[in-house]
């Protein structure tokens, strides 16, 4: 369950206040897929990060419940000046996987995301490709409640997008997400319901297609 209670958000510009969310309280259910959708610029991003706990409101709160992944994508990243295996290794720590259990994820790590030789090299050498799907193998080492996932797909590898579509539908069992995409198909067919992001407004749609229609409709009035 993740609650918001009169979230705004806002960065400064010359102009003002640009508000990405504003006064917005609402409830997203657990054990629900939800899709992310809004205009170029909408602040999706942002909102992923309020979601996860990595960015924090400029006023009112946001109640989670569960265990949220950190937002996973080509946008994010790990600590660039250590290599994927330390980037890996702290994670697994500080998520309370025990010691003698790491070896093994790591190994899955390496392997999953298709890195060689990267794997024992800095983050900041990688590609974003390489990033992303670093990103992807280390979330899938804790078993998280809800994942929470940034254009994940975007990277440009077919056959990776594959593999993680599927890691996900292994887990659907156990774990739901909450997911941004441009791909209105992909979110139709993986999602339950949908949050459609405007001009500071956030609204939430129990049914998908209702999601995307709304979304189809704010995008043909701006055209």
């Amino acid at each position: 369950m993740i609650r918001f209670h009169g979230v705004s958000k806002y960065f400064p510009t010359k102009r003002g206040r640009h508000y990405v969310v504003r006064d917005v309280s609402l409830e997203i259910p657990d054990h629900v897929n939800v899709g992310v959708l809004g205009r170029n610029g909408a602040g999706k991003t942002t909102l992923m990060r309020l979601i996860a706990g990595v960015d924090i409101p400029n006023k009112g709160r946001i109640e989670r419940h569960g265990r949220l992944s950190w937002p996973m994508g080509i946008a994010q990243g790990m600590q660039g000046a250590m290599t994927g295996r330390e980037n890996a290794r702290f994670v697994c720590r500080i998520q309370g996987i025990a010691r003698d259990a790491i070896p093994e994820k790591l190994d899955f790590v390496r392997g999953f995301a298709e890195l060689g030789d990267y794997f024992d090299m800095p983050v900041s050498t990688y590609s974003s490709g390489m990033r992303a799907r670093l990103n992807f193998a280390v979330s899938m080492v804790v078993d998280f409640d809800c994942y929470i996932i940034d254009e994940l797909t975007a990277v440009g590898d077919l056959a990776f997008a594959q593999k993680s579509r599927k890691m996900f539908k292994d887990r659907r069992d156990r774990a739901s997400f909450i997911k941004v995409s441009h791909n209105l198909k992909e979110l139709a067919s993986d999602c339950d319901a949908g949050l459609l992001l405007d001009r500071g407004t956030l609204t939430y749609f129990a049914d998908i297609a209702e999601a995307i229609a709304a979304y189809r409709t704010l995008t043909r009035q701006s055209a």
